[in-house]
């Protein structure tokens, strides 16, 4: 029902929201992915984090159940195996300068009017606006 493809977006966006307060006041901290995904292999010092590997395992395990039971989404891969790893270690890189990704700064940091988010997040969307329209236009769409 081509009407109601706005439903799924909707949904993942209310889950998402809903589960950054939750666990903003229940466990009074911002969930970040990039924190609890460090939290969760034991990079922050602190050890192993069940609760970093719950909420991982959550976002993956409700992917792969949306992917296989209501939308099968269809996966291509539109550019080289080395700029994708090359740009998932900028990514990487990046989150830990910022002190945190898109889901701390955007989600959860903007919601709570946050100068330091507010500014982050401008930044992490005129960089991605820059690099798409440098890698579109300027390079060529390397692929």
């Amino acid at each position: 029902m081509p009407e109601l493809n706005f439903i799924w977006p909707l949904s993942g966006g209310l889950l998402i929201g809903l589960s950054a307060a939750l666990y903003l006041l229940l466990n009074g901290r911002i969930a970040g992915i990039s924190g609890l995904t460090a939290s969760a292999f034991g990079w922050t010092g602190a050890g192993i984090s069940a609760l970093g590997v719950g909420f991982l395992g959550g976002i993956l395990g409700g992917a792969a159940i949306a992917f296989a039971y209501i939308r099968h989404a269809e996966l291509a891969i539109a550019s080289s195996p080395l700029l994708l790893v090359i740009g998932g270690l900028l990514v990487g890189f990046g989150t830990r300068l910022g002190s945190g990704c898109t889901s701390g700064h955007g989600v959860c940091g903007l919601a709570r009017l946050s100068p330091r988010s507010i500014v982050a997040t401008i930044t992490f969307m005129a960089v991605a606006a820059a690099t798409v329209f440098v890698t579109r236009h300027v390079i060529g769409g390397l692929s």
